[in-house]
């Protein structure tokens, strides 16, 4: 991985596709399109081929193995009849067509070429008409926006496409009522942004486990802080110093001797890299989350860092770190993000980063979320493309080593 940006303009983010029990099965690749509106075709340019950029954004640390996904990459009516179509592998993408209602011809024809070809392909902001019976058949998924339809809508719509061979992938996911109602309903796949709503449970708090790992991230960001102080808040927690000292005593430090205390292991690490895996144990800890939950804030986290830190922007590049990290926690711990900011010992300027993007924390909080979200049009007209391109590829690299390591001999 580059260690710094390069020149490249093409934005691509990722956002997960789900089976019913959470777990990822695909990504789909969200681009932004370039002034011809070929975003697609340059997957394939000459500083990132397709399956360069296929191994960076599809590649993932499940349980501290990695596996690739497919990638799911939207194309346009006007790429796909424009007679040339990116050499991407097509065991591992899927394409996603958005046909109109009425009949057309050429681009049946364009899309039945790619099947023909090895691709499969997704229909998308689909509804129903016999029009589209022949793409129908050749395709393998569809994709339903649940904000598009009420109930008996979506009811009538599987039912006129269920002589298909067609697997219904639900979009536009809110909340936990809609995904337990579309698995209900029979659909296969799912996404959206349920992962970042908690399902909320009245009046609770951080756990006394949880408040203490956040006062240790607390005290890991004050500079007068000492390994003593940290040994003393890290043994409260068995797991956190168990997972600890099997990282520091791992193969990747080649150590001469094995480190038999806390105190020892954070003069070793680091306070930084303390801070890192100390973040990274706790939310790995919480089984009753998807792994990637924990994935989305941890790529956030970082890239708010390595922004900070190529930019020289004012304050510690840790405290941007805690700020993309924190900016989600309160998906993890099941409350609202106010009561959750209210709860943990962070920062008053990481807190109105969170809270309101206030400050220069704040403003690179907010282009990361759009970025990752995908919503180039809430970038300002004069982003750092290439800056925040490299270090949303840096930080899936960095999230997926880090994972990983967690469950390294």
């Amino acid at each position: 991985m580059d260690n710094t940006p390069d020149n490249q303009c093409l934005l691509v983010a990722r956002q997960p596709i789900f089976d019913q029990h959470q777990k990822v099965v695909a990504y789909e690749l969200l681009y932004r399109p370039d002034d011809q509106g070929a975003g697609a075709a340059r997957l394939e340019g000459a500083d990132n081929n397709g399956e360069i950029i296929l191994n960076v954004y599809t590649s993932i640390s499940d349980a501290g193995s990695v596996r690739r996904v497919p990638a799911f990459v939207p194309v346009s009516r006007e790429l796909l009849l424009s007679g040339y179509f990116p050499d991407l592998p097509s065991k591992q993408v899927v394409i996603e067509l958005t046909p109109g209602t009425e009949p057309d011809p050429a681009y049946e024809q364009a899309a039945l070429k790619l099947v023909k070809d090895g691709y499969r392909l997704a229909l998308c902001n689909f509804r129903y008409h016999s029009s589209q019976d022949t793409l129908l058949r050749a395709a393998q998924i569809v994709k339903l926006d649940v904000r598009q339809f009420s109930q008996s809508e979506l009811d009538q719509q599987l039912h006129l496409m269920q002589p298909f061979k067609v697997a219904f992938l639900s979009e536009g996911i809110d909340n936990f009522t809609q995904l337990e109602r579309c698995i209900d309903m029979g659909f296969k796949l799912y996404q959206g942004s349920f992962l970042s709503k908690p399902k909320l449970v009245k009046e609770r708090r951080v756990s006394a486990k949880q408040f203490t790992l956040l006062q240790l991230i607390q005290e890991l960001q004050k500079p007068a802080t000492t390994p003593d102080k940290l040994e003393a808040l890290i043994i409260r927690d068995p797991v956190l110093t168990f997972k600890l000292l099997r990282i520091v005593n791992s193969a990747a430090y080649a150590l001469v001797r094995k480190v038999e205390s806390i105190a020892q292991a954070v003069v070793l690490l680091g306070l930084e890299q303390v801070k890192k895996w100390a973040t990274l144990i706790s939310m790995s800890a919480n089984k009753d989350k998807p792994e990637e939950l924990s994935r989305v804030l941890l790529i956030r986290g970082r890239m708010c860092e390595l922004v900070a830190v190529t930019q020289r922007l004012p304050g510690s590049s840790s405290s941007y770190f805690m700020a993309g990290m924190m900016s989600g926690l309160h998906a993890m711990l099941d409350i609202e993000r106010d009561a959750m900011l209210n709860q943990v010992p962070l920062g008053d300027d990481v807190k109105a980063a969170i809270r309101n993007g206030e400050g220069p924390m704040g403003e690179v909080l907010t282009h990361v979320i759009n970025y990752e979200s995908g919503d180039w049009d809430r970038l300002p007209a004069d982003f750092d493309g290439a800056l925040y391109d490299w270090a949303y590829r840096a930080s899936l690299q960095w999230t997926q080593e880090s994972m990983q390591a967690m469950y390294d001999d």
